[in-house]
């Protein structure tokens, strides 16, 4: 299936939604109503993750589908007494060189304010400093007002506010290129949301009963997705992510082997999980019997909600299926519309094939 338009008005609207790690309602809020029309129960944990369950032939297995919708931000811990200069913490790992200049949005009681992260200007830096990394906490955000008093009684904000990246979704090359935030991870949690769009318009009817999770809070320890393993009790999960694109300048081909336009990425392992090797011979089956292309990647220093599905009660066969994308945890990222598509029509084909027997040959000895 083609994304048209309405998809890609979808997306633009989950990308700039306001959701740091902590602070999803916005965003959770946008993901309901987009697939609450394709199931048949919306269920929800206690951190504010939203679930959706599909009827299928069976009541077992439970496969779930999951994406998480935080975004890395930042909270804010100090306002100067004098200038008015907020200090923050980070929510998620940023790459300080890539927050200098950047614009934000504060939330508050009153409202959104909007700040650039700023530092002591370049012109003003003696020579040992400007050979130097500046670091994130010689960073503060600047709203523009001259004093505390005008940032907490005009304008509203508080210690503990959330601050999430500013910017506008856009796309390129004939609408097939999006740059957006964010994209880490609501494009997995949109691709989760096409699937169940796809077998519901399709009329198919999956051999199991299908779970599909936005989680939260997973940039800051996984925490969502902890959460919903106890709500659903899945037999097989599948992890709907960004893979990290080391197409760009810099990057050897063992660091990062997923290129942006060659289809999705199947993470052979990362920090936080080793897959189920039949669960990963079966999506790499399926897509070659698609004749969707497919990359294998694997991360060195990272994780995915499946760090907490493979180890729910006794276990949980679990594997992560990647939009490759360039450039995450910024305010910029950028992917090709293609490698969405492929990603949930390999996803739609696995849902297809996991009956009960299927799925506990997963972990036969």
């Amino acid at each position: 299936m083609s994304l048209g338009g309405r998809e890609l008005k979808l997306l633009k609207e989950m990308s700039e939604s306001f959701g740091p790690s902590g602070f999803e309602t916005e965003t959770a809020s946008i993901v309901k109503k987009a697939g609450e029309r394709f199931a048949d129960e919306v269920l929800k944990d206690k951190l504010g993750s939203v679930i959706f369950r599909m009827k299928g032939k069976a009541e077992r297995p439970r496969v779930l589908l999951a994406g998480h919708i935080d975004e890395v931000g930042f909270v804010i811990t100090g306002i100067d007494e004098k200038s008015g200069f907020l200090t923050f913490n980070p929510l998620g790992g940023w790459f300080d060189q890539v927050l200098l200049g950047q614009r934000v949005k504060i939330r508050t009681a009153k409202g959104e304010v909007v700040g650039v992260i700023a530092s002591k200007p370049p012109h003003l830096l003696s020579p040992d400093e400007r050979e130097k990394v500046v670091k994130v906490n010689q960073m503060f955000i600047d709203v523009g007002a001259r004093n505390r008093e005008t940032v907490e009684d005009e304008l509203g904000v508080k210690v503990g506010d959330p601050v999430a990246p500013s910017a506008e979704f856009l796309t390129s090359i004939s609408e097939r290129v999006v740059i957006g935030k964010a994209f880490d991870d609501r494009i997995g949690t949109f691709v989760g949301l096409q699937v169940m769009k796809m077998l519901r318009e399709a009329g198919i009817v999956h051999p199991n009963t299908l779970f599909m999770a936005a989680t939260v809070q997973e940039e800051v320890g996984l925490r969502g997705a902890q959460t919903v393993s106890h709500v659903v009790d899945p037999d097989v999960a599948v992890v709907l992510e960004t893979d990290i694109a080391g197409d760009v300048p810099g990057i050897k081909q063992s660091e990062a082997p997923a290129k942006m336009g060659c289809g999705p990425s199947i993470i052979t392992f990362d920090a936080s999980m080793i897959p189920n090797q039949p669960l990963k011979r079966l999506v790499i089956e399926t897509a070659e019997e698609e004749g969707i292309k497919y990359q294998l990647s694997s991360v060195a220093r990272g994780g995915t909600d499946g760090g907490k599905f493979h180890l729910g009660r006794s276990g949980c066969p679990s594997i992560a299926i990647c939009v490759p994308t360039r450039h995450i945890h910024s305010h910029s990222a950028i992917a090709d519309v293609s490698d969405i598509e492929a990603t949930s029509r390999l996803v739609v084909a696995l849902v297809r094939k996991l009956d009960e027997s299927r799925v506990e040959s997963l972990t036969s000895i």
